[in-house]
């Protein structure tokens, strides 16, 4: 199913907001036209609805929507708490607290229509999702005609609001994506990524960064952290007071980190295997030799941790078992539940994307990145299109924000290869899929696994990332430990120990087994919720498996491996096309 331009519509949408009778076409579901892009939607997947149920609802909705009309001549203020909506300039104003309103309304009569549709639910969540970017794209506040904040701002600066505005819009243009944050403010190496390293390795996949030690004494066994490589890894190692790589170091681990290269047409040939085989596997054998060490433990992130997991799977099916312990943050390795992603993965939409790719190529940075926006539209959208284009602000300075923006490409066979085999298909977990050579075996895994889920995250659901306790290291449930933070995927997972805000639960008993759901959830009915950063509990857990406290050694790499560069390297830096 295609998803609607909300562009199109937004004549017709904004003349339906103040007018009930124009919405007339939207309960009748009348044919597809640009004024019913709901009629279009469900004409597209063959959904229908009750005809009493929509009647039902439109009946609800006049009378709802006379109610505040008839408030509105009576002189009474509609009640708006919708945070877009409750700054002065919206309560003091009338005619704005009723287009306000008007809107709320209309929003969640819309919702309602989605609710009555009989369709599949995956169908029903594509509609869900489309419906909801139209309604978050036709808020009055992001129009200066029906902002009365941007109004104000604009007679109050006499206009230079606009203009402001209007260069920040023409900046942005240039650049190819909104600005959410001051970028002058911020540079990789010189204040983010800043914990003092060496490159040690190379190839034309990534670099191996070697963090120099800040204890005298360190953990006979190295950590290796594997970050995902459709971001960059500085998300893991932001400024000192944020950064989960240097609070590693501190507490005693020998940190040796991946640093993807950003593609470039030198590998719009590589796939999932190279990055396998020739990625992680690689980084193993180096981390070995430089360490003098066999087991490891060993850190993913999202994608990172699907992609370590299925190298320990491959090295496992060789008879080889690096792993002391492996931590697993917001990982996907059953795919059966991924949340709203599951939108924009079907099988017409995987087939295309592999005609696309069938020769190689890139998949860009920036649709990636318009991807995950899409998530989270009024907060990575328009939010900074009311600020920056209609107010005429400069966005503040944020390292997280920052880094959102610092997009990576992908190579589009490995991209395909993810699609289909994880995603659409669900393969990794059956023991059918082959990567380097390999059947993977996900249960052969033999090791102790520490897994974070974040309970609001909207890309790898909470409820999935716990799954992964029923598949690793099989026997030896109790071993493993699975601790949830509070807040989403990015957020919760860089919940500094120093500012030690938010929360977590932890439950060290072990559920019964029977379907996912029921076993996250009696796990999360179980468990205790503890104030602050979850690090401490993860620090501990490398400790138990960190083997016996050993002097720390003052050179970087060995014979063999020199130094190349210091961290946090090139490959960093580079940009996406």
């Amino acid at each position: 199913m295609n998803l609607p331009d909300p562009q199109a519509i937004a004549n017709a949408w904004m003349s339906q907001m103040s007018d009930p009778s124009q919405w007339q076409s939207w309960f009748n579901l009348a044919p597809s036209t640009e004024a019913n892009p709901l009629a279009a939607m469900m004409q597209e997947v063959g959904a229908s609805v009750k005809p009493e149920a929509m009647e039902t609802l439109k009946n609800q909705y006049l009378q709802d929507f006379g109610q505040l009309w008839q408030d509105v001549l009576a002189g009474k203020a509609p009640s708006v708490s919708d945070r877009r909506f409750t700054s002065p300039a919206w309560q003091g104003n009338p005619m704005s607290t009723f287009n306000a309103a008007s809107y709320l309304l209309n929003a969640r009569f819309l919702n309602a229509m989605v609710d009555t549709v009989e369709t599949t639910p995956q169908q029903k969540q594509k509609i869900r999702f489309a419906v909801q970017q139209i309604i978050d794209a036709m808020s009055p506040a992001n129009f200066l005609a029906t902002n009365p904040e941007a109004q104000q701002k604009l007679i109050e600066t006499k206009g230079e609001s606009l203009t402001k505005g209007l260069a920040n819009m023409l900046a942005d243009m240039n650049k190819g994506h909104i600005s959410l944050s001051d970028e002058s403010a911020f540079e990789v190496g010189r204040n983010l990524a800043t914990t003092p390293g060496s490159v040690v390795f190379e190839n034309e996949l990534f670099q191996l960064i070697q963090y120099a030690p800040l204890t005298p004494t360190v953990h006979q066994r190295p950590l290796l952290m594997v970050p995902p490589c459709i971001n960059k890894f500085y998300i893991l190692d932001l400024q000192p007071e944020n950064s989960l790589v240097r609070y590693a170091v501190e507490q005693g681990n020998t940190v040796f980190l991946i640093s993807w290269r950003n593609p470039d047409k030198s590998m719009t040939g590589t796939s999932w295997d190279d990055y396998v085989q020739d990625g992680v596997i690689e980084a193993i054998n180096v981390t070995q030799e430089i360490s003098g060490q066999q087991q490891l433990n060993m850190l993913g992130f999202c994608v990172g941790g699907t992609l370590v997991s299925t190298a320990l799977a491959v090295l496992a099916a060789r008879d080889q078992h690096p792993a002391a312990s492996l931590t697993l943050l917001t990982t996907f390795l059953d795919f059966a539940d991924t949340g709203v992603l599951s939108v924009f993965v079907d099988e017409t939409q995987v087939a295309l994307r592999e005609q696309q790719f069938r020769d190689g190529g890139l998949m860009p940075g920036r649709d990636l990145a318009s991807t995950f926006s899409s998530l989270r539209p009024n907060d990575l959208v328009w939010n900074y299109v009311q600020s920056n284009y209609l107010k005429g602000n400069e966005p503040p300075a944020f390292d997280l924000l920052y880094w959102n923006s610092d997009s990576t490409n992908l190579p589009g066979p490995m991209f395909c290869w993810y699609l289909r085999n994880t995603y659409l298909e669900n393969k990794l977990k059956t023991g059918k899929l082959k990567v380097a050579g390999e059947a993977v075996d996900l249960t052969a895994i033999q090791a102790p696994v520490f897994i974070y889920g974040s309970r609001e995250d909207h890309i790898v659901p909470w409820t999935s990332a716990f799954e992964s306790i029923n598949i690793l290291n099989p026997g030896k449930a109790k071993a493993n430990r699975f601790v949830l933070g509070a807040s989403g995927h990015i957020a919760g997972v860089i919940n500094s120990a120093a500012k030690n805000k938010r929360s977590y639960w932890v439950n060290d008993a072990v559920p019964a087994r029977g379907s996912k759901r029921q076993d996250a959830e009696q796990w999360l009915a179980g468990a205790t919720e503890v104030p602050g950063s979850w690090w401490p509990q993860w620090a501990d857990f490398l400790a138990t498996h960190g083997g016996k406290d050993v002097k720390a050694k003052a050179k970087p790499g060995n014979a063999r491996y020199q130094p190349i560069e210091a961290a946090p390297g090139r490959y960093v830096k580079a940009k996406a096309d």
